[in-house]
């Protein structure tokens, strides 16, 4: 008989559910600030390979495993898929595409969890609260960024076409595979370990993007202004550190329906940034938009709770 798996801390599933809506939602504001001094694939190397060495130093300290092969290559492939391909796209695509329609696409991220989630297939189409939430939650972002949108369309920002929004695409789909990959290829290792990995296999596959792109040619470490620096250093420690790994941790706790909640999240609390330190100003359409997107989120939350509530009920009456 195999023992009981130790049960979750709700504070815990809180607290990570609060570090990734809020963090991650927060990165868009420090990236466009770092990366208007530094170049984007460095900016990516940097950032993850500073944040996976950090957390490797750790694990080392604390004289965890960390050199687990199993651990070491699905975390490789799962870093790749997430934080090389998916924000490597963002990255390239934001040179080419305006941040609306970008923030728009992103979040179809919660509708390839459910299309790419097989196991999960017969839970996740059975469930009409979970499948309207993701639906409102994906129709709220297009009011979000409505007005943005129909500027772009009807501007002379888009001129990469089908093919920058195809990547895109490509991207969101990436990501949320790699996040799948995560989930099922867990291993025994813990969540820092695999973190670690993960952010260093993207730190270096950034690497030949920024010399093919003659990135380090034309930088100037000590040009680049203080404010620059700060921002990198909050996406390192808050973004990847604390962020990353709450949500590496959130995926082997909760499902990834559950958790890729974030994507409907973080543009509500760029908005909110941008409203609170930028100055910008925010219209009915946005503020029913935030609306729909938390009632999504809460939706959807609801009908996991419910389902995890009742699992646990008929495992305690068979028990």
């Amino acid at each position: 008989m195999t023992p009981a798996a130790k049960p979750v801390s709700s504070v815990a599933v809180i607290v990570a559910f609060a570090t990734v809506y809020i963090v991650w939602g927060s990165t868009y504001f420090f990236i466009r600030i770092a990366v208007h001094e530094i170049p984007p694939f460095l900016l990516g190397a940097i950032r993850f390979m500073a944040s996976g060495l950090m957390m490797l130093a750790w694990c080392l300290v604390r004289k965890e495993d960390v050199f687990n092969r199993k651990t070491v290559l699905h975390a490789s492939v799962s870093g790749f898929l997430m934080l090389f391909i998916g924000n490597g796209i963002v990255i390239w695509v934001e040179q080419h595409l305006p941040s609306a329609l970008v923030a728009i696409l992103v979040s179809a991220a919660p509708l390839w969890f459910v299309l790419l989630d097989k196991p999960k297939w017969r839970e996740n189409f059975s469930s009409r609260n979970t499948i309207f939430g993701l639906l409102i939650g994906f129709a709220g972002v297009i009011l979000l960024f409505y007005e943005k949108i129909t500027a772009a369309i009807h501007g002379d920002a888009v001129q990469a076409g089908a093919g920058a929004l195809a990547l895109l695409m490509l991207g969101s789909a990436t990501w949320a595979g790699g996040s799948l990959y995560s989930k099922y290829h867990q291993g025994d290792s813990s969540t820092t370990v695999t973190s670690a990995w993960q952010m260093l296999a993207a730190g270096i596959a950034f690497m030949p993007g920024s010399v093919i792109g003659k990135e380090l040619g034309s930088f100037n470490a000590a040009a680049v202004p203080a404010d620059a620096w700060l921002a990198t250093a909050y996406l390192v420690v808050f973004g990847s550190i604390a962020g990353f790994s709450a949500y590496v941790w959130l995926l082997k706790v909760r499902s990834a329906t559950q958790v890729s909640t974030y994507g409907y999240v973080n543009p509500v609390v760029a908005v909110i940034l941008g409203v609170v330190f930028a100055g910008e100003s925010i219209t009915v359409i946005q503020v029913l938009g935030l609306a729909i997107i938390l009632g999504s989120v809460l939706l959807i939350n609801l009908s996991k709770y419910r389902g995890t509530k009742k699992a646990a009920k008929t495992q305690l009456s068979n028990g």
